[in-house]
């Protein structure tokens, strides 16, 4: 079984109009597809990848032109300037979650499979998403859900978690997907399971914080010139990438110059979103909800 069959892999590697002889980051190394197309390019230049995923670090090449960096793409720039790289130009990110981590049972990632609620992403950190629906209290779990899992019942789910904890633990993928079949019918069972599953992985792994900081510190080590390139999978971190490369911030505050020109450090490479065409997403049904976003930093 693949590891994880890469996503809009030419449309991006392409996005990054790559130099030879230029150093580039793959944010997201996971199973080194699109890293192995991006090193398939170079002369004389290098490619950093970053996972803090140890799986993905067996993965790793053995080439003078590749780094593996085993950290969290969040400290792009910190490990640029341990590195003592001036400037880098171009950065890939392929937001996804590894076909290999909803496929391994034990990771936790899926309800596919009754395992325990693990779901981090780098298993040496302590908290776990048994950690948060045993311990965070009505208030915190309502918001995880609410606001990563965008579920409309929050309140009443984290309610139901609650009750169910107080007889017993909530420690495998089953006991959670028992609770949340109590909220939806057999219709819409799997987007609901979808969308519990997903808050609570993008609250043990920190995700926003940490494609906000990837974002800002991937701006800050792009060179003029430079290719921007980023795959999302969900509404939540597409609205950070768009307002971001849109203005400069997370947020999408405009800034204009006295004219009313929005003043943005990028340049979008697309107009349009790039999003799978109906034949990659009929050999791979994880690219379906992918989009494609590509800028170039100005000078």
């Amino acid at each position: 079984m693949k590891y994880h069959v890469p996503v809009l892999l030419n449309e991006s590697v392409e996005g990054l109009n790559i130099n030879p002889e230029g150093i580039y980051v793959d944010a997201t190394f996971g199973g080194g597809g699109h890293s192995a197309a991006i090193l398939n390019k170079l002369n004389k230049g290098h490619l950093f990848s970053f996972d803090q995923d140890a799986d993905a670090k067996a993965n790793a090449f053995d080439s003078e032109n590749f780094t593996f960096v085993y950290h969290n793409f969040a400290y792009v720039k910190n490990f640029m300037q341990y590195f003592e790289v001036d400037g880098v130009d171009g950065i890939l990110a392929d937001l996804g979650v590894s076909s290999h981590h909803f496929d391994d049972a034990q990771r936790g990632f899926s309800f596919r499979f009754d395992a325990p609620l693990d779901m981090r992403m780098d298993r040496s950190v302590k908290k776990s998403a048994a950690n948060v629906v045993n311990e965070y209290d009505e208030q915190e779990l309502t918001k995880v859900f609410k606001n990563y899992g965008e579920i409309a019942n929050a309140r009443r789910l984290a309610q139901e978690i609650i009750s169910r904890r107080s007889g017993s633990p909530i420690t495998t993928t089953n006991d959670l997907k028992k609770i949340g079949q109590k909220f939806c019918n057999p219709q819409t069972e799997s987007k609901y399971l979808s969308q519990i599953f997903q808050a609570l992985r993008i609250e043990v792994n920190n995700e926003m914080q940490a494609l906000k900081d990837f974002l800002q510190g991937g701006l800050e080590v792009l060179k003029p010139g430079g290719r921007f390139v980023v795959i999302t999978y969900h509404s939540l971190e597409d609205r950070l990438v768009k307002n971001f490369f849109k203005t400069g911030n997370v947020d999408g505050d405009m800034e204009q110059d006295f004219f009313g020109n929005v003043k943005t450090p990028f340049t979008p490479i697309s107009k349009k979103v790039i999003v799978p065409s109906d034949e990659e997403i009929k050999e791979n049904n994880r690219a379906r909800s992918a989009k494609l976003r590509i800028v170039e930093k100005n000078g």
